[in-house]
């Protein structure tokens, strides 16, 4: 069974901001979508970077040949080092979903409290 952690209190986290905490001795970013929260483990599976001290922003969705679409804002995590993307919904990364993930992690609001499940 997961064990609960108390991150914070509703509020505390602004939307499109995160928290790290230690989770079972690893460092957990806790990501706040406009009130809906993620977890995920702060290693890049790359080359093991700080992958929370990356950016969240969007990336360029599935489209038609010679078509752009922008899409998945601030739902996309890229690492500081070399650029790596991940759904910070799933974990998976955003160039080879099937091969490579960031471990991600059950948050839930209860009694006004985030609690990470790690």
């Amino acid at each position: 069974m997961a064990k609960k952690i108390d991150v914070a209190g509703v509020g505390e986290i602004p939307s499109g901001e995160f928290k790290i905490v230690k989770a079972n001795g690893k460092e957990v970013g806790v990501y706040n979508d406009e009130g809906v929260y993620y977890g995920i483990l702060n290693v890049c599976p790359h080359q093991q970077a700080e992958i929370c001290k990356g950016t969240v922003s969007g990336t360029n969705i599935e489209s038609e040949p010679h078509e752009f679409i922008y899409g998945k804002e601030g739902k996309v995590l890229s690492c500081p080092w070399h650029g790596w993307e991940f759904d910070i919904e799933t974990g998976k990364s955003i160039f080879d979903p099937e091969n490579y993930r960031v471990r991600t992690y059950e948050v839930k609001v209860e009694d006004n409290r985030i609690i990470l499940y790690a």
